[in-house]
């Protein structure tokens, strides 16, 4: 009875609007409502609807600043239109195409990017820098024939308070055709991914006369098709210079929200977030398989806090945790971050067309072939560039997440004491914890814990999942640090 009882309320309560306008065609997932309110409601009985405890108060999302808002309203699809239209205008951006030709291939594509970000960051007053750091790649007996310089365009948007904390937003600018090695047929590759680097860009125009709090670093790498070879230096070349990325996102395949079969799904994007860290040492896996905190990993924190910042109204979006690191079959410029010991995640549209990737331009039986910019949705596009916007404005304005967060098991308690590493920034106010049920995937409650490193909650740590954040005096909260036993 219970079950069918959820069956039938399940598909109201996950639809249930946050109030969106009037005018608009798209209904947001209330995720808190559903937690709690509608949680408590189906799973009535003792045993389901438990811990029952009412500690803390229920978690809401937070919105945009009014800043915020207005950089989430410059955002523009004619402007992003214009940057996938020229970078498809090249003909091929292959990574093995010419570096030298003036108009077509992989060189003319690359300075030209740099040329746009280099006036974006005139409106800066300094603060933006522009670099194309680059190195020369060997065959490798793959899809690198012979020896290539693999360079990337980076804008560098300097934190005004922690400039030394960096979140790294980025693209690719190289295609590809069916034949992956094939680098002189047209490729023009609109949504894969002229889209996601006119997310880096668009993002960079509007944020260079603005001032984050710490570092915002806007992408456009090279090489992702034939092995991650751009993101994967400048992965490494952070963790050489032991740069702080405590966040990273990629846009890649992001132009577009229709299937194969027609199905259309304009207001949703796909967050892919990786588990269980591949980084984290053989000791430290096994206590986090031991305390239940494989879905606590760095990477799904980041995703939860994108949905918490950029799921509401200004966005349009729905925001789709997906909890792998990406979809079977296929790679991307998160992954050499993640594998650097930082946090990062994908962006990718809902529903692929695979006959619009990896594809040489062809009719075929009817069926077009190609990459092509036909297919693009700019507006959809310029929704995903707000979720990113969000996001990104979101996280250099919050405090650093806390640091060695521990919980107390060195007693047997009901209640739950935590430590975390006391910090002088700046920007904070103080602290909070949230909770959730074991079960639930995002956060449902908050406790406020004040300026302090240690806190006591009187709600067992056996049966719900804690996390710790740091709040700003300007309101915005960081990620939540998952504790270990300490």
């Amino acid at each position: 009875m219970l079950f069918l009882i959820f069956l039938t309320l399940l598909p109201l309560s996950l639809a249930s609007p946050i109030s969106p306008a009037a005018t608009s065609p798209f209904a947001l997932h209330s995720r808190q409502s559903f937690s709690f309110a509608s949680y408590n409601d189906i799973f009535s009985c003792p045993a389901a609807s438990w811990p029952p405890a009412p500690i803390g108060d229920l978690l809401t999302p937070q919105l945009p600043d009014q800043e915020l808002q207005d950089i989430l309203a410059e955002i523009d699809p004619a402007r992003i239109e214009a940057i996938i239209a020229k970078l498809v205008s090249f003909g091929t951006r292959h990574t093995l195409s010419s570096q030298t030709d003036p108009v077509r291939g992989i060189g003319a594509a690359r300075d030209w990017i740099a040329e746009q970000m280099r006036s974006f960051a005139a409106a800066s007053n300094g603060q933006m820098e522009v670099t194309v750091p680059s190195y020369v790649q060997q065959p490798d007996g793959d899809r690198i024939l012979f020896p290539v310089r693999v360079s990337d365009v980076v804008a560098t948007l300097k934190g005004s308070v922690d400039p030394g904390r960096y979140y790294v937003v980025s693209g690719h600018y190289d295609t590809r055709c069916s034949d992956p090695n094939d680098f002189e047929c047209d490729s023009p590759g609109a949504d894969d991914d002229a889209s996601g680097v006119a997310v880096s860009m668009e993002l960079a125009r509007i944020m260079a006369s603005r001032r984050p709090a710490a570092t915002i670093v806007f992408v456009a790498v090279a090489a992702e098709e034939q092995g991650l070879y751009g993101a994967r230096y400048l992965a490494q070349s952070y963790k050489n210079a032991s740069v702080n990325v405590q966040g990273m996102f990629t846009n890649d395949i992001i132009g577009s929200s229709t299937a194969d079969d027609g199905t259309k799904d304009p207001y949703t994007v796909r967050i892919f977030a990786q588990g269980n860290p591949t980084t984290e040492s053989a000791a430290r896996a096994r206590v986090r398989a031991t305390i239940g905190g494989e879905n606590d990993s760095p990477a799904r924190q980041l995703a939860r806090f994108v949905v918490g910042v950029a799921e509401n109204n200004y966005t349009q979006m729905n925001i789709a945790v997906i909890y792998r690191l990406d979809r079977f079959l296929r790679g991307g410029d998160h992954r050499p971050f993640l594998e650097a010991g930082y946090t990062a995640c994908r962006f990718t549209e809902p529903n692929e067309d695979y006959a619009h990737q990896h594809q040489d331009v062809r009719v075929e039986n009817g069926t077009q072939y190609g990459d092509l910019i036909e297919f693009v949705d700019f507006e959809y596009i310029a929704r995903v560039a707000k979720v990113n916007a969000a996001a990104l404005w979101s996280l250099a304005n919050a405090p650093e997440s806390p640091r060695n967060v521990t919980v107390n098991t060195t007693l047997l308690s009901n209640d739950s004491q935590f430590t975390w590493l006391a910090s002088n920034e700046t920007l904070l106010a103080g602290y909070e914890a949230l909770w959730r049920p074991t079960d639930a995937p995002f956060w449902t409650h908050v406790v406020p814990l004040g300026n302090v490193n240690t806190a006591t909650i009187n709600l067992s740590k056996d049966n719900v999942i804690f996390g710790i954040r740091s709040v700003g005096k300007n309101g915005y909260a960081s990620p939540a640090t998952f504790p270990f036993p300490g």
